[in-house]
């Protein structure tokens, strides 16, 4: 009884600790937002020039590969970004995302404008390889930008929350085959 007593204790202290290797980052296999724990729906890398620019982790209260419903959900979830490649530069990261708002929004940034570039500018004060984004949105606070594991921003609604989280999710994402990964 002893030994079964161990090695359950052994399997839930190793579960907990469990990752997912993507790109050469461990992310891990879940986050807590407030009370809520998110679960890793899938990861993948962001590939452009045949060459990995970051890794990246979608977090959800439960799992769904319906892009739609996942934009559109008002519920907790999160996106954790790594930074993999020293290509990327604050310029770079900020023109890149900037495009995305505007596919994400069908090219109708302007009722969230100010909040983008509230958004860009934790990006403009510096963007080095393996820094650590993530983006939390949380119903009661709105979306919660952290850049290594400092908040640096909050930006309320869900109109914000369902563009950024468009970037990689819409029907023309920031790429296709980290859109199919994050769904998995």
């Amino acid at each position: 009884m002893k030994k079964l007593f161990t090695l359950l204790l052994i399997l839930c202290c190793f579960n907990s600790f469990a990752q997912t290797k993507v790109g050469g980052v461990e992310l891990p296999s879940e986050i807590m937002v407030k009370e809520t724990k998110l679960q890793l729906q899938g990861a993948g890398t962001r590939v452009k020039l045949w060459m990995d620019m970051y890794a990246m982790g979608l977090y959800l209260e439960s799992k769904t590969n319906d892009a739609s419903q996942i934009i559109n959900a008002d519920k907790s979830m999160g996106i954790r970004l790594e930074i993999i490649s020293g290509l990327i530069t604050a310029e770079k990261m900020e023109k890149a995302t900037r495009d995305g708002f505007k596919n994400s929004t069908k090219n109708n940034t302007k009722p969230i404008d100010s909040r983008i570039n509230d958004f860009l500018s934790v990006f403009l004060s510096g963007v080095e390889k393996k820094d650590v984004f993530e983006f939390v949105y949380n119903p009661s606070e709105g979306s919660l930008i952290y850049k290594n594991g400092e908040l640096k921003k909050e930006i309320e609604g869900l109109d914000f929350k369902k563009a950024l989280f468009g970037i990689w999710l819409c029907n023309k994402p920031a790429d296709k085959n980290l859109k199919e990964d994050l769904l998995k």
